[in-house]
This record gives structure tokens, C-alpha cells and sequence, in this order.
């Protein structure tokens, strides 16, 4: 049997209110990515969000990004690597607080929104990520963009010997260089639940079309569907079942790893 990861970014409600499907789209993943606060989140919603990956049995990570709740995280800032670093430390130690208060073990670290994506494009930036995590707790995994455009996130891992999990987004468009379409261009998010599953299956299979046409090659351990889409629930529900029905089982990230998907 074919082992893959599916993750949802979570716990991005705050205070009265609410964003995405958590409750429901949950059953359906193997791995959640629970916002620490910075960039939404907070102590209630992350000690809820944790309460119920420990019930359903999904893996927990952090998913700490810039401190811009304002801008969802989504808003480049001129933040020093000491800064970045130092924030990367707080907002896991958060979340390994309330995974302390139920019995869980924290199991990776996904960055999120403008830092993710910067940490694509700038290598001190995605080494102060890195040395983060690895400062805080060296068996983290450490979630990067899969294919050429992710080289630098996993090359800084690795020197910093952390272990680097390879990420992709069905339910995103990709750019012919292999990176995520602007939120702001039309057709960046894709909502068709068919449409979506099968390039999840692509992504097992280890490509992505992109706009303009182009198969990029990928090696890919976890796929990634966000909560926060129109119908997100239809969306994760149909990609589980089009990997179980092509003989890919769901397992939280830690089984996925090795070769993108693999034989157990």
C-alpha cells in the first residue's frame, strides 16, 4: 500500500471570529497545521483545535507565520532573521503547550502565508526558520514547497539536520517555474472538488500542471488542502477518496516520508 500525507492549515479563527470548516473537514485528514497566534489563532481556539486532532487521531503541527493579524499573515514584513527566528521559537512553544496539556507530541512545522513563500525565495530567511525549529526541538519536521522552487527551504533544513517534508497544493494553481499563483490573479485558488482530486493524484504521482500547460516534476509527501475554500470540505473529502480508491493510503506525515509516497 502506497503511504501519503494530507494537511489542512487550522485554528485560524480568532476571538468571535470564525474561518474555515475545522470541525468537519478534521475527519478527513491525517495531518493539521494549527495557527499559533501571530497571524491568527488564539489561546482558545489553539487549545480547542488541539483537543480535537488529539480525538480524531491527526497529527499536530505548528503553523506559525508574521506577526500581521490585520493581514492574515499574508503581508510581506522587513523582519530581521534574529526576529524571525526568535518569533518561529514563541509561536511553537505555544503549541507545544497545549499539545502538553492533552497528551500529544508536536510532530512538525509548517510556515505560513508571505513567511512561507519568502522563505522560498530568500535563503536567510528560510534559515532563520530553520534554525527556529531546530533550536526548539530538532525531531520537528520541517514542511517545504515541493520541487525546485522548495531547494532552498530543504537545503537549509538538512544543513541545520532537521528532516524536510516535500509539500504540494492541489487546491492551488502553480506558476511554470513551480511556485503558487498570486492570491490576487484570477484562477490562483482552484474550488472544483473533481478537478482538485485529480491533481492531488497527479501530485502523488509525483507532477503538477501548471497554467500555462507545463507538467513539473514534484516529489511530494504531503498534500495540502486549505480549510478556508469555498466547499473546502467537499474538497478534502473527494481527494481522500480518489488516493484510497488508486491504492494511497492517508497516514499523518512522519509514515509519508522516504520517497514521496512509498510502499508499506
Amino acid at each position: 500500500m502506497k503511504v501519503m500525507d494530507l494537511n489542512c492549515d487550522m485554528g485560524e479563527s480568532f476571538g468571535a471570529y470564525k474561518l474555515g470548516m475545522d470541525e468537519q473537514v478534521m475527519k478527513y485528514i491525517s495531518s493539521a497545521n494549527i495557527a499559533c497566534g501571530f497571524h491568527a489563532g488564539d489561546p482558545l481556539v489553539m487549545d480547542k483545535t488541539v483537543k480535537m486532532a488529539v480525538e480524531s487521531k491527526v497529527g499536530i503541527g505548528a503553523h506559525p507565520g508574521y506577526p500581521d493579524l490585520l493581514g492574515f499573515g499574508r503581508r510581506n514584513m522587513a523582519c530581521s532573521p534574529e526576529e524571525i527566528q526568535h518569533y518561529l521559537i514563541y509561536q511553537i512553544s505555544a503549541i507545544k503547550g497545549f499539545c502538553h496539556v492533552h497528551g500529544a507530541k508536536l510532530s512538525h512545522v509548517k510556515p505560513h502565508g508571505a513567511l512561507y513563500l519568502d522563505a522560498v525565495e530568500n535563503e536567510i530567511i528560510a534559515q532563520a526558520i530553520a534554525k527556529g525549529i531546530m533550536s526548539l526541538d530538532p525531531d520537528l519536521y520541517f514542511v517545504a514547497l515541493a520541487g525546485k522552487k522548495g531547494e532552498t527551504m530543504r537545503r537549509m533544513g538538512e544543513e541545520l539536520g532537521l528532516n524536510v517534508v516535500y509539500e504540494a497544493f492541489p487546491d492551488r494553481a502553480y506558476t511554470s517555474e513551480g511556485t503558487l499563483v498570486s492570491r490576487k490573479q484570477p484562477g490562483a485558488v482552484i474550488s472544483d472538488p473533481v478537478e482538485v482530486a485529480q491533481r492531488a493524484l497527479d501530485m502523488a504521482n509525483g507532477f503538477v500542471t501548471a497554467m500555462d500547460g507545463t507538467n513539473i516534476e514534484l516529489e511530494v509527501q504531503t498534500l495540502c488542502v486549505h480549510g478556508d475554500n469555498p466547499g473546502a470540505v467537499s474538497l478534502v473529502a473527494n481527494i481522500r477518496k480518489t488516493l484510497e480508491a488508486n491504492d494511497i493510503k492517508v497516514k499523518p506525515m512522519g509514515e509519508s516520508l522516504n520517497h514521496g509516497i512509498k510502499t508499506v
